[in-house]
């Protein structure tokens, strides 16, 4: 390609065809190391006919035998010594040239061996830019898939979200059902402790009456102390019932409590055990009312023993008075 431009520019800027044949020559034998023959000077050439190129091959093979001939003037040498010594020159340096040309060769069988390389190189990009083309192909096909899939998989997600929403719906109205029973469980809760307290205040009366009778009994009946050791032995009985009361109370208020951490862990039954709660609280009240019953009852038996035992100590009293009267003799006794 690069001969083909310059034997072009040569046609332009030598017009006469033995010139120009000459400079094809000098390029292809000087620039590119290649010996020059007719044939190729007209294959680049293709000006005049086909003795040209030859003609212009010998006229450049004699110039160069003319140029390379070494000339040793001397004004002391023989012709003949002139003539051998400049044979001797001429063939070192046709030895020279020979030897450049042969490592010219060489270079050009490199460079050839380089451009197979190259070439088988190319051959393997190629084979390998095709077989990534089949990939690709095969890589598009597949992204088709997965596209599907991808599809496949939102539709799945959008019908999974769905779901989800209604779950959370549901979870919504469950929280919402779990927030009631828990303000119910609350009341219940309070109401069950107000009874409490009001249960625990009417026990603290009580004692505190059955203390204040307690009291009024023993300045009452303090020279009595038989009566008095019974009543207080009723007293304690009475107390020990009391106390044995406010146990059981206790204990049912632990096992309340236990059955309310078995609500809070079973929502779903907790009417029912609200409403066994209410009966355990409503027979606790029942069971207030009957202490207190019992309470007013004990009070008005206290009442009437502290009554019993007035009238017989009054009795006392007079007959303590009239045993202090002077007794007056009769006139038999005075005589006996």
């Amino acid at each position: 390609m690069r001969t083909s431009r310059r034997t072009s520019t040569g046609c332009a800027q030598f017009p006469r065809t033995q010139e120009l044949y000459r400079e094809v020559c000098v390029l292809l034998f000087f620039r590119h190391g290649i010996t020059p023959t007719a044939n190729r000077l007209y294959q680049l050439v293709k000006k005049g006919s086909m003795s040209a190129p030859a003609e212009a091959l010998t006229r450049f093979w004699a110039t160069l035998r003319e140029k390379s001939r070494v000339r040793i003037e001397h004004p002391g040498l023989p012709a003949e010594l002139q003539s051998a010594t400049g044979e001797l020159a001429a063939a070192l340096w046709t030895r020279a040239v020979d030897m450049a040309q042969d490592q010219l060769a060489t270079a050009q069988h490199e460079a050839q061996l380089a451009v197979a390389d190259a070439n088988a190189r190319q051959a393997r990009a190629e084979a390998e830019r095709d077989q990534l083309r089949q990939e690709l192909t095969g890589s598009a096909a597949a992204l088709d898939g997965a596209q599907t899939h991808i599809t496949e998989g939102e539709q799945a997600l959008a019908i999974a979200v769905a779901a989800a929403s209604t779950l959370q719906e549901q979870v919504r109205l469950a929280q919402q059902g779990e927030q009631q029973l828990q303000q119910a469980l609350e009341a219940a809760r309070r109401d069950f402790a107000s009874e409490l307290d009001k249960l625990r205040a009417d026990g603290r009366l009580a004692q505190e009456r059955l203390k204040a009778a307690e009291t009024r009994a023993l300045l009452e009946i303090e020279r009595e102390r038989q009566a008095a050791a019974r009543l207080q032995k009723e007293l304690d009985t009475v107390t020990r019932k009391a106390e044995q009361g406010s146990t059981r109370q206790r204990e049912e208020v632990q096992k309340l409590q236990g059955q309310v951490g078995d609500l809070r862990q079973q929502v779903g039954v907790l009417e029912g055990n609200l409403g066994a709660l209410r009966a355990v609280n409503a027979r606790y009240v029942d069971e207030a009312a009957q202490a207190r019953e019992q309470r007013d009852q004990l009070a008005l038996s206290l009442t009437h023993a502290a009554a019993r035992q007035k009238v017989p100590t009054a009795k006392r009293t007079a007959g303590s008075r009239k045993s202090s009267e002077p007794v007056v003799k009769s006139p038999r006794t005075r005589k006996s």
